[in-house]
């Protein structure tokens, strides 16, 4: 919101010693973000007057048209004869008004005028644009063309207001009542302490039944509608430049003036408006939501079709405006035209002028299914105050008359709903005990009444809330208006003291754990947006019945294309890996660890927490179980060559062993055996994927997987080829381990090795033969690794060769030949017993 300080002056009886800075520094301590203060005018030095063109000339012989005029600038110019200037506008003529710079002055930018000798001609001076002022587009598109009352030689600097300071502030969307001067100036009001002139207090005519007929059909959407007839405009009438003035002002272009009456207005009180051509409507004006399909052509001459929920006004025909968004193109004000015979000038002569009061939740769902912001739009869906649509309405009216030459007629048409004042009911200390600041009684009930609030009661306040304050709901609300009235910097700073002797614990120190060890194995972390769109579950290759399908989608989620929490880390990771690699870093090995997000089964609305005090655990307990559940994940991508090429070697290419050694490194960090299986799975090549799984409470259950991604998704997802990943729940593997993490103890006794190689079927991994030689070899097996696998006809069609190497050692003794013989033929009977693995040679 762009708020002119002269305008503010006229609400306000600022000091005059105030500048933009100062009242900035006030309207921040109350809470409102001023982004900056604009200097208009900064470095503009005189004269610039208004001109009358007295003679054209046109300029043959050059590649655009040239004009050379005379102008009369009354004493201006010290001599009072004509000015002589050059100007390749044309849209003035002779006789009209026009500004002139003349020599001697300086426009915004440094721009010093002089005269100059150019076309053949000397300029004395410049006939001067908006732009050229610093003015921004006046509709024009060229020489700005002044009303014909205004005398030449009249100082310009003064008559368009071209000095002046703007606020432009950053408006929250809980306080829509500072898109409006009214708001704006109440709390800059209260801010200085002065009292305030509302321009929302007018006599106001009582509704009668003669006013123009409207009809509503949906109360909800819309609870009020005003609606007020003038007559007898002039369409030659022009806005005043004033008006004109303030309207570029706050951001917004002239059109006409009907329109800029209705733009002034809402500027002024906050309340959007809407004028129709009453010779264009047909019938009684009405309000209901459209018809699915309907369509409907709006100002900007866009055919729209209207979904149900779309709020519309209408008329016999049909719809004649987007509520509370843009009016129809079939109702608009018509431009004035001038008759080429006749000299008769056409226009709208009548007018009917709405002020209506919507539901802010349709209007900003309305706005954003037909990606069309508004100026209308965006103060209803903030919050607009219902009471000032009457006062909205005669204001306009009032304009209309003065500045178009109309005449109000009598009927007042106005429905309305009924609707009892919003009261809360608040302990006289409950900001108190929110800020933690003794306020008292009397600040809190004088900073309410400041607000606009009506405050009865003593220990137990009685607040009804102001019709332009709808984001007053709750105690916590009133606190937080007392608190930022008496200045958030007035709040004492106390650091928490936290017990001595508690650190971090084991589930944390096991996620940090995890986290450096896979950055010691060259991954480097990279954290992703936790939110998700549902199509790239398509572009994984998850099954339709998948559960990692089933999301919690977010009501306001900061995109539309992501409106779901995660399930996965992979689409993250994914997204940075193709990202980095677009950008030319083609060796990549990634890591995140996070929480992913599934919906309960019964869906639980969660309670709001208190502030005043500690939550007991009953409440922390009751919002935990509506929560989604979120266990912590870690995932790892890799693409590009794991080991560099170079002096010492070839180096080699990532792959799928990769991705299992990185869940291994986890599964060492949390003292968990891990099994690696052969496995299918979504994303994963089905051939080249690991299924990762632990035991726990004595069953084996998956936590993850690991391996080479599918073609598939590689192409869906435009990564590069033979990209591996791995996922693995954090909190399954915790759940498998034995606590606190131990420390292995150095043996002084000497190791035993016995090598053993086992003939299985082909399609027996090798990590689950590995897995049974474990748990059949006892305590005494300290190691095991897998050092050679070999296919061929000595061992038979189907088969292949397991050659593992077995590393036994005793903590107190050194072991017999015996003893480590007997605990390898324990592991090879279970290991054979398992998978039907036989003893190569045997």
């Amino acid at each position: 919101m762009r708020v002119p300080l002269s305008w503010l002056r006229e609400y306000v009886d600022l000091p005059a010693t105030e500048t933009g800075r100062d009242v900035q520094a006030k309207l921040i301590e109350v809470g409102l973000e001023v982004e900056t203060v604009e200097q208009l005018g900064a470095g503009l030095k005189g004269p610039l007057v208004v001109g009358k063109v007295l003679t054209i000339e046109e300029l043959e012989g050059f590649k655009k048209p040239i004009r050379f005029c005379t102008v009369d600038v009354g004493t201006a110019n010290g001599t009072g004869a004509p000015q002589e200037i050059v100007c390749g506008a044309r849209n003035f003529q002779v006789g009209d008004k026009v500004v002139v710079v003349l020599p001697g002055a300086v426009l915004p930018g440094d721009f010093a005028i002089a005269a100059r000798k150019t076309y053949g001609k000397t300029s004395h001076g410049m006939i001067c644009s908006g732009d050229e002022l610093g003015m921004g587009d006046d509709g024009s598109g060229g020489i700005i063309v002044l009303p014909p009352e205004h005398e030449a030689g009249t100082d310009a600097i003064e008559l368009l207001e071209l000095v002046d300071e703007v606020l432009d502030i950053a408006v929250t969307p809980d306080r829509g009542y500072a898109l409006s001067m009214r708001g704006v100036a109440r709390e800059t009001a209260i801010a200085y302490g002065l009292p305030l002139r509302d321009p929302a207090l007018l006599d106001v005519p009582a509704p009668n039944s003669f006013g123009y007929p409207v009809k509503i059909g949906d109360l909800l959407g819309c609870d009020r509608f005003t609606a007020r007839t003038v007559t007898g405009l002039q369409p030659e009438a022009r806005s005043p430049i004033w008006l004109q003035r303030r309207l570029q002002k706050v951001g917004m272009r002239p059109i006409s003036l009907a329109v800029d009456i209705t733009n002034y207005v809402m500027m002024e009180l906050g309340q959007p408006l809407h004028a129709y051509d009453r010779s264009r409507i047909q019938g009684t004006i009405g309000v209901r939501r459209a018809e699915q399909g309907e369509k409907f052509t709006t100002l900007d001459g866009t055919k729209r079709v209207l979904d149900a929920e779309d709020l519309v006004i209408t008329d016999d025909r049909g719809p004649i405006g987007l509520a509370g968004v843009m009016g129809g193109a079939n109702t608009e004000i018509a431009d004035s035209e001038t008759d080429p015979q006749t000299g008769q000038v056409r226009g709208t002569t009548e007018v009917v002028v709405e002020a209506a009061h919507f539901d802010a939740l349709s209007i900003a769902r309305t706005a954003r299914r037909h990606k069309l912001a508004s100026e209308a739009s965006k103060r209803f869906e903030r919050g607009v105050d219902p009471q000032a649509a009457a006062a909205a309405a005669q204001r306009t009216v009032d304009l209309l008359v003065l500045l178009a030459g109309g005449s109000a007629e009598a009927g007042v048409t106005e429905v309305i709903a009924p609707t009892a004042p919003r009261t809360i009911t608040m302990p006289a200390d409950h900001p108190d005990k929110v800020a933690g600041v003794a306020y008292g009684r009397e600040t809190v009930v004088r900073r309410l009444q400041e607000v606009g609030c009506d405050v009865y009661g003593q220990d137990d306040l009685t607040v009804t809330v102001p019709s332009w304050r709808p984001d007053l709901a709750e105690p916590n609300d009133l606190a937080e208006e007392v608190i930022r009235l008496e200045g958030y910097e007035n709040l004492p700073s106390t650091l928490p003291k936290p017990p001595a002797g508690r650190g971090l614990t084991e589930r944390q120190r096991l996620h940090r754990r995890v986290g450096r060890a896979l950055a010691g194995a060259g991954y480097v972390e990279a954290l992703s947006y936790p939110f998700i769109g549902e199509g790239v579950f398509d572009q994984l290759g998850l099954d339709a019945d998948d559960t990692a399908r089933r999301v919690v989608k977010l009501v306001n989620p900061l995109s539309d294309e992501e409106p779901a929490l995660r399930t996965t880390l992979l689409p993250g990771l994914l997204s940075a890996l193709r990202r980095n690699d677009g950008r030319g870093s083609h060796d990549l090995a990634l890591f995140e660890t996070g929480l992913v997000f599934h919906p309960q089964d019964e869906l639980k609305i969660a309670g709001r927490l208190p502030v005043d005090r500690r939550p007991t655990d009953e409440e922390i307990a009751s919002l935990t179980a509506a929560l989604p559940v979120q266990p912590r994940h870690a995932a790892v991508v890799l693409a590009g060559a794991r080991e560099q090429a170079g002096w010492w070697g070839k180096g080699r290419p990532a792959d799928w062993a990769d991705a299992v050694e990185a869940a291994r490194t986890i599964a060492r960090e949390a003292g968990v055996e891990l099994i690696v299986d052969q496995g299918q799975y979504g994303p994963w090549h089905p051939g080249r994927c690991a299924e990762l799984k632990v035991v726990v409470d004595g069953e084996i259950v998956s936590v993850g997987h690991a391996g080479e991604l599918h073609p598939r998704v590689v192409k869906a997802l435009g990564v590069p080829a033979r990209t591996c990943a791995m996922e693995l729940d954090l909190d399954g593997l915790e759940q498998a381990g034995d606590g606190a993490l131990q420390a292995p103890r150095i043996s002084t006794f000497p190791v035993a090795t016995q090598d053993v190689a086992l003939v299985v079927d082909k399609d027996v991994p090798a990590a689950v033969v590995e897995y049974y030689l474990s748990g059949g070899a006892g305590e005494l097996l300290e190691s095991i690794r897998l050092f050679d696998v070999f296919e061929g006809e000595q061992i038979g069609e189907g088969k292949k060769s397991l050659a593992y190497a077995l590393r036994f050692r005793a903590a107190d003794r050194t072991l017999t030949v015996d003893e480590a013989s007997a605990a390898r033929d324990a592991a090879v009977a279970l290991a054979a017993e398992r998978t039907g693995a036989v003893l190569r040679g045997a």
